[in-house]
């Protein structure tokens, strides 16, 4: 059973009913006549033991928003409610004040209460025995231990356990954090590795553009024919260009791409995943590969996502897998389906990565409005990338 929000754990209400239900039980033992304990005046009224009671319930109420204010009310009310003979209801309703001073209350407070605590048990056993001149009279120095030691050394104990459990809190919130850096990272870097590629293609492209014009404008006597064939070229040269000079500039757009790094060469392209399959068997993993539809020219950014997917895919297959791997390339006609499929060691070994293999995975098919999966299916670890290519392909 839940209880209402009201009750919950640090609220007011809680607070107010706990010291409700404190005065309730007192005021049943006082019904009861269970007063005083002590007896040092016999004929004390009865209802003189109602106001320290009183007072240790408003001393609960107060264990939150006044640990200090709490304690003192209810060291005075049981000073008094002694001092009139003691009655149980008081002075059990002061070990909870007590355990809640330790618990909610400042370091110094607890540290203060258990060196209290052990000098009045040591002093009532001490003052016991001599007036007794009994062994016997050690009995109030046990008293003492069970009604103030006692829910002391509890409330310290409980404080701890809440203290170590806020630090492990904070440690797992900062181990969030970290992780999430990371991740942060890990895409900033595949977005900047992906605005190089496309810079360099975005290049070849002006470069072809520069060249068939200085052709043109550089030799004489072009027939009509030669020159149409010479700008169609240019056209296409310049409308794939603008379309991955647009590409480009979404990759940067996004958090992390500033496109400050110096470009590198790139020639990754899916035809060449032969070659790179080549590479991973010679590395040691044997590669099944298969192909639906017929192979076409690809959009420059859909390319080298796929290749970089198709690399990264069959590097954890080597690193993680069992030594075997399936790729299939699915050419449709709006997409370009990749699935590498392969069998997980059972007892999880292989070689350690950080996971930023996946996120980058992941952020060239999201850049591309694309879809991408990764995880267990079928006893078996399949990645799955599907890049759309448009229409007209």
């Amino acid at each position: 059973m839940r209880l209402p929000p009201w009750l919950g754990s640090g609220t007011r209400g809680r607070d107010l009913a706990l010291a409700g239900v404190s005065l309730a039980g007192g005021l049943v033992l006082w019904t009861l006549g269970w007063q005083p304990q002590i007896r040092p005046h016999p004929d004390v009224p009865a209802v003189l033991f109602l106001p320290p009671l009183l007072a240790m319930c408003v001393a609960v109420g107060l264990r939150l928003v006044a640990p200090r204010a709490s304690l003192a009310v209810g060291t005075a009310a049981v000073v008094v409610d002694i001092a009139l003979g003691g009655s149980l209801g008081a002075i059990l309703i002061y070990t909870q004040v007590l355990y809640d001073a330790c618990v909610y209350g400042p370091p110094r407070l607890w540290r203060w209460l258990l060196r209290a605590t052990i000098g009045l048990s040591v002093v009532g056993a001490i003052v016991g025995v001599v007036l007794t001149d009994q062994w016997s009279g050690v009995a109030i120095g046990v008293l003492v231990v069970l009604v103030g030691l006692l829910p002391v050394l509890t409330g310290i104990s409980v404080r701890q356990y809440r203290d170590q459990a806020v630090a492990e809190r904070a440690r797992a919130e900062q181990t969030a954090r970290l992780v999430e850096l990371d991740r942060r990272q890990a895409v900033s870097a595949e977005r900047a590795r992906m605005a190089r590629e496309l810079h360099d293609v975005v290049a070849n492209h002006l470069s072809a553009v520069a060249i068939h014009a200085t052709a043109v404008l550089s030799v004489p006597g072009l027939d009509r024919g030669q020159v149409e064939a010479a700008l169609r070229v240019i056209r296409e040269s310049s409308v794939q260009g603008l379309a991955e000079m647009r590409q480009m500039i979404e990759v940067l757009r996004e958090p992390g791409g500033d496109g400050t790094a110096v470009p590198e060469l790139v020639s990754a392209r899916l035809a060449e995943t032969d070659e790179l399959v080549e590479r991973v068997r010679a590395a040691g993993l044997a590669v099944r590969v298969r192909t639906d539809g017929a192979p076409g020219p690809l959009p420059v950014g859909v390319d080298l996502a796929a290749y970089r997917i198709v690399q990264e895919s069959l590097t954890n297959a080597l690193k993680h897998g069992t030594g075997e791997a399936d790729l299939t390339i699915a050419y449709r006609p709006a997409e370009v389906v990749l699935t590498v499929e392969n069998p997980v060691r059972r007892d999880g070994a292989g070689l350690p990565g950080a996971g930023a293999g996946l996120i980058g995975m992941r952020e060239r098919a999201t850049l591309l409005a694309g879809r991408f999966s990764a995880g267990p299916h079928d006893g078996r670890w399949r990645v799955r990338a599907a890049l759309p290519i448009g229409e007209g392909r």
